[in-house]
């Protein structure tokens, strides 16, 4: 079960899905964003394991608050409070998000402590419990006050694992949050009080991960592909494209961006006004394209305008690859585009194969069958769901889900 733009608030078995899809037994549906109900009772979110995308979903959900804030003027704020990611470290997302808070220091508020660096709990210091100490009072205050409609508790699991917390009084604030709010808690080792607590629990579970031996020998370098189950795909990918971005900001100003989204025509999609926001900041850094029908694609009941939209939008994907120009592309969707078999396999592993060194593609998308492209990749994580509120019939909700 899994929202990502909008993953799916049911799905049958083997279902892949990105839209906010429905599946039945004849096939696999993907929907698009417009037109949906949504909750309003906030949920709790935890998004643990040893493999990449917890933060960079995260991310990805304050993306998409900012835009909601953009684009319907709604009173929603989000709090991005991060913790064991101290000022002694700098992090390719900082400068993104200081560009959102100075367009729209109304909509977000960051507090990062901690230290820069990793430690294990022999080794954590006075110091390492004060900030722990002093990032949950804010929490706890933010929490509290009612103010936000999003906190996000970035690196909270791994300071509770470590010890630094009482993960009692913790567990007991976020079941008293207000009623309205979503609280996002990321990182590994989230502990069992926690994980029974929460609304919805996705697990990164790493395939492969960049620096490991198998991987060096077998993977190209630059390559990701987020897939799976499990809520959290194209959430990390919006995370990802918000760290190229503060990348291109902050360090190289020719490190431009490109979030192809296919299956997800239409409109509703909130994290559509934050892009439009740093694209109007830095035109030269981000561009970003859905393409796809407003409707559901069944599989056996595909149409020929699926067919044109699929290669529309791969065509541009292959030529920005290949020039180089673009040093992160975004392929949001396109593992369940070549599943419904709207996209040949061979061409994408033809052009990952002949990517330049310097450029980044990640690849989303749950699939029935792993495509053979899944072979060149560096990281692979498989988002698995362990828990959703879906399952309970929650509706999916605008600047959180979609």
């Amino acid at each position: 079960m899994s929202p990502s733009t909008t993953e799916p608030s049911g799905l049958g078995q083997g279902s892949p899905g990105g839209g906010s899809g429905r599946a039945s037994a004849s096939g696999i549906g993907i929907r698009t964003a417009s037109g949906r109900d949504e909750r309003t009772h906030g949920q709790l979110h935890v998004y643990d394991g040893d493999g990449k995308g917890k933060s960079q979903a995260a991310l990805g959900v304050v993306l998409r608050t900012i835009g909601l804030g953009i684009c319907e003027q709604k009173r929603t704020r989000v709090l991005l409070l991060r913790f064991l990611k101290g000022p002694g470290r700098a992090y390719d997302e900082d400068a993104a998000i200081e560009a959102l808070q100075q367009g729209f220091p109304h909509l977000i508020d960051q507090v990062r402590t901690g230290r820069g660096d990793f430690f294990s709990a022999e080794q954590a210091t006075r110091f390492d419990r004060q900030e722990a100490q002093r990032g949950w009072d804010i929490a706890k205050g933010a929490i509290a006050s009612n103010l936000y409609s999003v906190v996000v508790l970035d690196e909270l699991n791994p300071v509770l694992d470590l010890g630094l917390l009482d993960r009692e009084e913790i567990c007991r604030s976020l079941a008293a949050k207000p009623d309205g709010m979503e609280v996002i808690c990321t990182g590994r080792g989230a502990p069992p009080q926690l994980v029974q607590l929460a609304d919805l629990h996705s697990e990164m579970r790493a395939h492969r991960r960049h620096g490991d031996a198998a991987t060096a020998a077998a993977g190209l370098d630059g390559i990701e592909i987020y897939t799976g189950e499990g809520k959290g795909k194209s959430t990390s990918a919006l995370g990802k494209a918000l760290q190229a971005i503060g990348r291109g900001i902050s360090q190289d100003k020719s490190h431009r961006v490109l979030i192809l989204q296919w299956l997800k025509g239409g409109r509703g999609y909130t994290e559509d006004a934050a892009i439009a926001a740093l694209r109007e900041s830095y035109p030269h850094l981000v561009d970003h394209l859905r393409s796809g029908r407003d409707a559901i694609v069944w599989r056996g009941q595909q149409q020929p305008i699926d067919y044109v939209e699929a290669e529309r939008a791969w065509e541009i994907a292959r030529a920005a690859i290949s020039s180089g120009l673009y040093k992160t592309v975004i392929l949001d969707e396109i593992n369940p585009t070549v599943d419904l078999e709207l996209l040949p396999q061979e061409p994408i592993v033809q052009t990952l194969l002949r990517k330049p060194a310097e450029t980044e593609v990640i690849l989303t998308g749950r699939c029935r069958n792993l495509p053979a492209y899944f072979d060149l990749a560096t990281v692979h994580s498989e988002m698995v769901c362990h828990k959703h509120y879906a399952e309970r019939g929650v509706d999916l909700k605008r600047g959180v889900d979609y």
